[in-house]
């Protein structure tokens, strides 16, 4: 797993050998975004289930709901993170309903489900990046906020991003400016380090810069990814997303949301019922060990904020793209079989 922590001046894949270590790489964001956590969530538990002692499906099945327990204590606002360990708990009771007594075959079965989660993640930010291409204009400047790319992910295309690379592999001319994402820098870290690669025109601009630049008309479009998504379009991400679509909607740019259909959860009506993980104060009073408040002061650092549906344009899937009424839209991309995107 690289080490994104370090990024983007050490590239450093670290090697996890049991479940208890992907759950503490994904709770000190080691890996970090969505659909990543989802995939290493569902890698984890096969691993830890792998090495599971006991000799009956019965042992494993209790093992594997204490593994689920530490996995899901991990980051509360991903919605993935709890859709991949369903996935994987609905293999196991699969296996009971069609009385599997080989306790090695459920361990592969677990396994196999959670390669499938990792390719599927794959295909459907390709889906989704096909379906958002549409939205961009050509040589357009597009601001995103975080890292909603291939580092969040399974790999190669991402969600916002994904939406980027589509677009320019559609024949487009794309620049981007990138906000710092404060206090963890997702995006002056990753984001710039992941575009550079690709060589796509990316800025780094300050968090509040984004209402300068965007009066001054440098941007087209802004988009982002997405934690999770309730069932009206209200959407969870990154602190500092509200901030962003607010600025976009008073100077009247599209502001677009990408997330593949796993982000999406429907249990809960709106905004107000996603939990907002608060983390270390440390994130925000030091950078990598420097300090940079003063000792005593109370800190608050909420990792996420929710962005209401009226302030999003579009919401970008791997199945289409939902327009409001989003209670509607998305339900109906949630409920629908998979579509090719064109």
């Amino acid at each position: 797993m690289l080490d994104q922590r370090l990024l983007p001046t050490e590239e450093k894949y670290l090697i996890l050998r049991s479940y208890e270590e992907v759950a503490e790489a994904i709770k000190k964001m080691i890996v970090r975004g969505a659909p990543a956590i989802g995939v290493s969530a569902a890698m984890g538990l096969a691993l830890g289930a792998s090495q599971s002692v006991g000799t009956s499906v019965a042992d494993l099945e209790f093992d594997f709901k204490y593994m689920c327990k530490v996995m899901g204590e991990t980051r509360p606002t991903a919605v993935n993170l709890f859709w991949a360990i369903e996935r994987m708990r609905a293999v196991i009771q699969k296996a009971k309903s069609e009385n599997i007594r080989n306790v090695e075959d459920v361990k592969q079965r677990l396994t196999t489900e959670a390669l499938a989660i990792f390719q599927e993640d794959i295909e459907s930010n390709r889906e989704l990046g096909r379906f958002g291409a549409e939205l961009i204009p050509d040589n357009a400047t597009v601001l995103t906020h975080c890292n909603a790319g291939a580092l969040a992910t399974a790999g190669e295309y991402g969600t916002a991003l994904g939406v980027i690379r589509g677009a320019i592999a559609a024949g487009k001319r794309v620049a981007v400016i990138a906000d710092e994402t404060r206090p963890f820098l997702q995006g002056s870290r990753l984001t710039a380090w992941e575009l550079a690669k690709d060589n796509i025109p990316v800025t780094v601009i300050t968090d509040n810069m984004a209402g300068h630049v965007m009066k001054q008309g440098k941007v087209d479009c802004a988009i982002v990814g997405a934690d999770r998504i309730a069932a009206n379009g209200d959407t969870a991400n990154k602190i500092g997303t509200y901030m962003v679509a607010v600025l976009a909607k008073e100077h009247n740019i599209p502001f677009y949301v990408a997330a593949p259909i796993s982000t999406i959860d429907l249990a809960i009506p709106s905004g107000e019922q996603i939990p907002i993980e608060e983390r270390d104060p440390k994130e925000v009073t030091h950078m990598r060990g420097h300090q940079l408040a003063p000792d005593g002061i109370e800190v608050s650092n909420f990792a996420f904020d929710v962005t209401p549906n009226e302030l999003i344009a579009a919401i970008v899937t791997d199945r289409g793209v939902a327009r409001p009424p989003y209670a509607e839209s998305l339900r109906n991309l949630v409920t629908a079989r998979s579509i090719s995107a064109p």
